[in-house]
């Protein structure tokens, strides 16, 4: 047979269909392992002393974070986690995590409310105690009878700050009164006010409303803690969360309401009131002028953080992230989340979303 004939025999109509299949499988092959391998990418890229150091012990300072970004933060545990706790933390939590999916996507985050109480630094606490959160971000360090808990349990709890936030004071929005003191907020919580009369407003009941005990934001003037729930007055009138407290509030005449200033400060429906260690020295938790209320929600009030930072308004929260010392995937994950935040680059993120960072 000569070349030429052999050149000019064809394929047959199966075979062209065998050949076919074989392209369009090695191309679906193709593009199915480099899908993959863009998947796994970002959770592969960790840093390989991640495997050869032990998880270190938690400290209460911000100086063990050697790195000013968050890629270059190490021991960054691959999987999802459970976090929760104090609702000071509700508004900045989407853009926390944002700017960590985008650089560390390896650390997954999954927020969880508590099923039989209300969300809060206290109940926060206890679900990790139970094992059902695998760190905790809080408005308070754990308590002595926490931390006996957590011992009795062959673990302890290593909390460290993280930011500030100022605490701003709600009122209904038609009350006739621009400010009060540290001390008369004080003793309108512990009851021994109960008339905005007796502050120099008009003659109405006060209507006080928290978060629960075990979930309140912890209230600190000149490092002391003003406002303890476990001593407040039988008339308070507890709330599940910030959004149903504003709600009753701008509904109560006469009401009051405190809460992280983050939360409170950018609301329509409620007024804020000034707040200072005397009378004559009131000083407000928003950049002035006020955002007028027909003009609100296209602007909104946003919060003073350098009256704040400097020491001029007397009120505040402190920020934790506390950790479960248990040498396990839960504490490497707290402390991970940690040191993101305390690093420059998540300093910067805390700043962005209204607090004060601490470094």
């Amino acid at each position: 047979m000569t070349n030429e004939r052999r050149r000019s025999v064809p394929l047959s109509r199966d075979a062209v269909q065998i050949v076919r299949g074989l392209i369009v499988g090695e191309l679906i092959t193709i593009i199915i392992i480099g899908g993959l391998w863009l998947w796994l990418r970002p959770r592969l890229q960790i840093d390989n002393r991640a495997f050869s150091r032990p998880v270190s012990q938690g400290t209460n300072t911000a100086s063990a974070v050697t790195g000013s970004t968050f890629q270059t933060v190490t021991n960054v545990p691959i999987g999802s986690f459970k976090h929760g706790g104090s609702t000071a933390w509700a508004s900045i939590r989407p853009l926390v995590y944002a700017h960590i999916q985008n650089v560390r996507p390896e650390l997954r985050l999954r927020y969880v409310d508590p099923i039989s109480s209300s969300p809060g630094s206290g109940s926060g606490i206890q679900m990790l105690l139970d094992g059902e959160l695998d760190f905790v971000e809080s408005s308070r360090p754990p308590t002595a009878a926490e931390e006996e808990i957590a011992r009795q349990r062959g673990f302890t709890l290593a909390s460290r700050q993280v930011a500030v936030d100022g605490v701003a004071i709600a009122t209904h929005p038609s009350l006739q009164v621009s400010g009060i003191t540290v001390e008369q907020l004080q003793q309108i919580y512990s009851g021994k006010i109960n008339n905005w009369q007796q502050v120099g407003g008009p003659d109405l009941a006060i209507t006080p409303f928290s978060g629960r005990p075990e979930s309140a934001d912890t209230v600190i003037s000149a490092d002391k803690q003003i406002l303890d729930p476990q001593t407040f007055a039988s008339n308070i009138q507890y709330v599940y969360s910030p959004t149903e407290a504003l709600r009753r509030v701008n509904q109560t005449p006469g009401s009051i309401y405190y809460a992280a200033a983050r939360t409170i400060v950018p609301q329509c429906t409620v007024k804020l009131l000034d707040v200072g260690l005397v009378p004559t020295k009131l000083a407000s938790p928003y950049v002035k002028p006020l955002v007028a209320k027909n003009q609100c929600p296209q602007q909104r009030n946003q919060v003073n953080t350098e009256i704040i930072n400097n020491g001029t308004y007397p009120i505040t929260t402190k920020l934790y992230v506390i950790t479960k010392q248990n040498n396990g995937q839960q504490q490497q994950a707290g402390e991970a989340y940690t040191n993101l935040l305390l690093t420059d680059q998540g300093q910067r993120v805390i700043e962005e979303a209204g607090l004060i960072p601490v470094r």
